[in-house]
């Protein structure tokens, strides 16, 4: 590289000043412009506490070594389980997101594009294959599986993390090789749960979800909110359940989800479909209702990356299924598989086209990229068609004639909403916004067709519609924070009774029902638009309105959000609670109103816990709460309000999943109007390899 580091300056000025560094020469002038970028927020501390180390472990090593660490660093930051060399030389700035959108590019500072620029794929590549630092992915050696970095053709790895993709890959490549047997009467049990097939209808795809299910150790069942995939999995459930029980040795079954909320909402859901089973009572009670956290399955230990079930001490289930599978990032699903026996069956249930876990991956995403098309194989086409009763011949899906499609043997998407028919305008926006078609998206919220979308357009940051809208909700049906405030004041049990009282618990139960009711999401923390901007500024419009009484840190009304584990207190990340005065139960000061936290019990049964305020630590304000914290969680009128500039978390997975947390209305805000259809336009694409590894030698299992 014959270019200095002053040549890549934007002005002269900082030329003339660093005129001698060469980042791509010398590694400290590299540290130092990395230390530059974390400054300006570019890189995280993190990131760049990384490359040091690794300067320390191979001080003579080419920099270029080390941008590509720190540059993979980030990604992971970002959720990119790796960093693709090849596709960041295309276009570094939007690959890397660095700078950020939105920051301004002034001063004496290199944007990544113009570092690397004049870089070659093919000889950056060849710099890493002959560090010290990096194993090539087909060294196998002890020496290889030391070193910290791992490069894998055109993507490069913390060894971490290609770790987890090779645990991921082999365990699934063992459950898509073993085949299960299927009922002889697969057909008969199937007609007995969904009916028979009626030629000339739609095909009933959770009938062939549960009748691909059962012939193999892994599975998937995909689709959008209302498709039925909690019937469907209830059903399965019968269907496995059944022929164990009638041979005397019933399944052990377990049901989990990522957060407490997301768990709270399955045992409620699966409680009810099971009573509606028309099953031998002997199968219905050996099918379980309760769902745990996937956290609290594997039995997670505090202040650690280990968990109590791994593959030396494996889970005592024969049947896991796990819901909201899109929240599940790289590392959890790996040491999930790794916890599973041999011979247990795992079912993943989610919406592959929601967001992606908050921490690195995308792994439902990546095991469903053929779910749309189908793809199944000849071979497996004809079993379902001759198990099910179900033609798919008008199907319109695309068939696997070479067997390149090894996991899509085993996926099903449902495909039809029951909630959000053709009459709705939630399902509609989601569709068109899940299709990226933002002029067809703005047609239906200017145009107000339907009652159940709504669309609020700001002039400002002192606009007074947005508070109007946040206390009050619409006129013509959707509720604001005032209902559940109300409620709390006009239903409270009267002065006197013990907390013991079962009224109490009935009103607890009663406000936290009427919160759900309502729910502002955002798509960022920070700014006047961001979570931590308009908590505030709900509050204080609470507070004028005299809806709230004080401004200390806790008051009568205030909804908290979890934000990590405490098991101690019983509690998820993702638990809502909300503070109310209830009578203390004993001693000296028995009956005077004390705060109390509220929480819904996780139970199914509408149970509620309280806990005092000062045992709760990560705890914070929940008037608007972040998309990817809301999933998991329903609201009868969800509304989203989009920041007044675009930013790299805003996506058309984004928009989609605010979107269909709303059962019954939704509300867009918008403070720039031509946001919204930036963001529809833009695709999460996560890197990974995943499922590149995946395809390479594996035989159908059709």
């Amino acid at each position: 590289m014959s270019r200095t580091f002053a040549d890549l300056l934007p002005t002269p000025l900082a030329a003339e000043s660093l005129a001698d560094l060469a980042p791509l020469s010398r590694a400290e002038d590299l540290l130092l412009l990395l230390t530059r970028w974390v400054e300006r927020g570019w890189l995280r501390a993190l990131d760049k506490a990384f490359v040091a180390f690794l300067h320390e472990l191979a001080p003579d090593d080419d920099p270029l070594v080390l941008l590509a660490a720190a540059l993979t660093s980030h990604q992971l930051g970002h959720g990119h389980v790796c960093l693709d060399l090849f596709e960041t030389l295309k276009a570094p700035d939007f690959a890397l997101s660095l700078p950020p959108e939105g920051d301004v590019q002034s001063g004496v500072m290199v944007l990544p594009s113009q570092l690397l620029e004049a870089l070659d794929g093919a000889h950056w590549c060849k710099a890493l294959a002959a560090s010290s630092l990096v194993a090539l992915a087909v060294d196998g050696s002890e020496a290889a599986r030391q070193r910290p970095l791992v490069l894998s053709g055109k993507r490069l790895y913390l060894r971490r993390y290609w770790t987890y993709e090779r645990r991921i890959d082999n365990a699934l490549r063992q459950r898509l090789a073993e085949h299960e047997a299927t009922p002889a009467d697969l057909l008969q049990r199937l007609t007995g749960l969904f009916g028979p097939a009626k030629p000339g209808e739609v095909i009933d795809w959770q009938k062939l979800a549960c009748a691909l299910a059962t012939r193999s150790a892994f599975s998937i069942v995909t689709g959008g909110p209302g498709t039925g995939k909690t019937t469907t999995v209830v059903r399965l459930l019968a269907l496995l359940q059944a022929p164990a029980v009638e041979a005397g040795k019933p399944l052990r079954i377990r049901l989990a989800a990522p957060t407490g909320k997301a768990a709270a909402r399955l045992t409620e859901s699966i409680s009810q479909q099971v009573q509606s089973l028309t099953v031998a009572e002997a199968v219905r009670e050996k099918i379980p209702s309760e769902v745990t956290t996937v956290h609290r399955l594997l039995g997670s230990r505090p202040g650690t990356r280990h968990f109590r079930h791994h593959a030396g001490n494996r889970l005592p289930l024969d049947v896991l299924v796990v819901d909201e599978a899109s929240m599940i990032d790289l590392e959890m699903m790996a040491n999930l598989l790794d916890a599973l026996p041999a011979h247990a069956r795992l079912v993943l249930l989610g919406d592959k086209d929601q967001l992606a876990s908050v921490e690195a991956g995308a792994v439902l995403g990546d095991l469903c990229r053929d779910a749309e098309g189908g793809w199944y194989s000849p071979q497996t086409r004809q079993w379902l068609q001759a198990v099910s009763g179900e033609s798919l011949e008008a199907s319109g899906l695309h068939e696997d004639t070479d067997g390149t499609h090894p996991l899509a043997q085993q996926v099903v998407m449902l495909r039809h909403s029951r909630r959000f028919g053709e009459g709705s305008g939630i399902g509609q926006l989601a569709r068109w916004v899940n299709q990226q078609q933002p002029d067809e998206a703005r047609k239906l919220l200017a145009e107000r067709n339907f009652k159940d979308v709504f669309s609020l357009p700001l002039k400002g940051e002192q606009d007074k519609a947005l508070e109007r809208l946040l206390l009050d909700g619409h006129s013509d049906g959707p509720h604001g924070y005032r209902h559940y405030l109300s409620l709390l004041r006009d239903q409270r049990p009267a002065p006197g009774s013990s907390l013991d009282d079962p009224r109490w618990t009935e009103w607890a139960r009663q406000v936290l029902n009427a919160f759900d009711t309502f729910q502002l999401l955002c798509a960022v923390r920070k700014g006047p638009w961001g979570v931590e901007g308009l908590n505030q500024r709900i509050t204080e419009a609470l507070l004028k309105a005299r809806l709230i009484d004080g401004d200390q840190q806790w008051y009568e009304g205030r909804p908290v959000l979890m934000t990590r584990n405490d098991y101690g207190l019983g509690l998820m990340n993702g638990d809502i609670g909300i503070a109310l005065k209830l009578p203390e139960r004993d001693g000296p000061e028995a009956g005077k109103p004390v705060l109390r936290v509220a929480f819904p019990r996780n139970d199914g049964q509408g149970g509620v816990r309280f806990v005092l305020p000062s045992r709760l630590n990560d705890v914070e304000t929940v008037f608007a709460m972040t998309v990817h914290k809301s999933q998991g969680s329903e609201f009868a009128h969800t509304a989203l309000i989009l920041p007044d500039a675009l930013n790299p978390v805003l996506t058309k997975e984004l928009i989609y999943t605010g979107i269909t947390r709303a059962k019954d209305w939704f509300t867009l805000i918008e403070p720039r109007a031509d946001v919204f259809e930036e963001a529809v336009q833009r695709k999460v694409k996560r890197l990974s390899g995943l499922m590149l590894e995946l395809d390479e030698g594996i035989e159908s299992s059709a």
